[in-house]
């Protein structure tokens, strides 16, 4: 008569397993929001999920501005300056206080996300879960900030001069149509009192040009 043999049990349960989880990049971060309860600049990024294409092409880009005109103003959020990448936009936003900091990007997000899921012919999620946020409360970080995003294709592309991916490559009129006038003090008069080395950074770009 056969006897039947006892199978080892695992000592272990669990652990990291290959290709598991949601993709690289796309993982929800858990930190805390700022809170802020007048208006004041925010540099936002946002990136996209892995099957959306490249973000950096006419097609997208149109969409993106498109998606602008249509909240310009809206939700207490009003976007200041952006800037287009591959995967993530950049955006230099003004919010009147942090509900509407997230109910804003929230909006924007859902609009572009739907314009390019029926660019693409495709349903789903076309954001990571969680988007970047971080409060610009003084005139070198938001000197610094707009320089940065401003000049971002220069790191990535290793190209000069204005971008057309981004509000720097805007005309006067889209600029009207697509930005929004802020009125914090940081982004009206204060980002004038920035180090004359800060403010070099924004030399040759469409903010504060008179």
């Amino acid at each position: 008569m056969a006897v039947q043999q006892e199978l080892p049990l695992p000592t272990t349960w669990g652990g990291k397993r290959a290709r598991a989880g949601r993709p690289h990049g796309e993982r929800a971060s858990h930190h805390a929001r700022p809170k802020f309860d007048k208006a004041t600049p925010v540099h936002v990024t946002v990136r996209v999920r892995s099957h959306v294409w490249n973000l950096r092409s006419r097609r997208c880009h149109d969409r993106i501005g498109r998606c602008l005109e249509k909240i310009v103003d809206r939700f207490g959020l009003r976007v200041i300056e952006y800037a287009v990448l591959g995967n993530h936009i950049h955006f230099i936003v003004e919010a009147d206080d942090a509900p509407s900091l997230a109910r804003g990007i929230q909006g924007l997000s859902i609009r572009i996300a739907k314009s390019l899921n029926s660019l693409m012919n495709r349903t789903g999620a076309v954001f990571a879960d969680h988007y970047h946020s971080r409060l610009l409360t003084s005139p070198t970080a938001l000197v610094r900030a707009i320089a940065y995003v401003l000049r971002n294709h220069e790191h990535h592309y290793k190209t000069r001069g204005r971008d057309r991916f981004s509000s720097d490559g805007l005309s006067p009129e889209e600029r009207r149509v697509q930005l929004v006038v802020p009125v914090s003090w940081l982004l009206t008069t204060g980002w004038r009192k920035a180090s004359p080395a800060d403010l070099h950074r924004l030399r040759g770009l469409a903010f504060g040009a008179p």
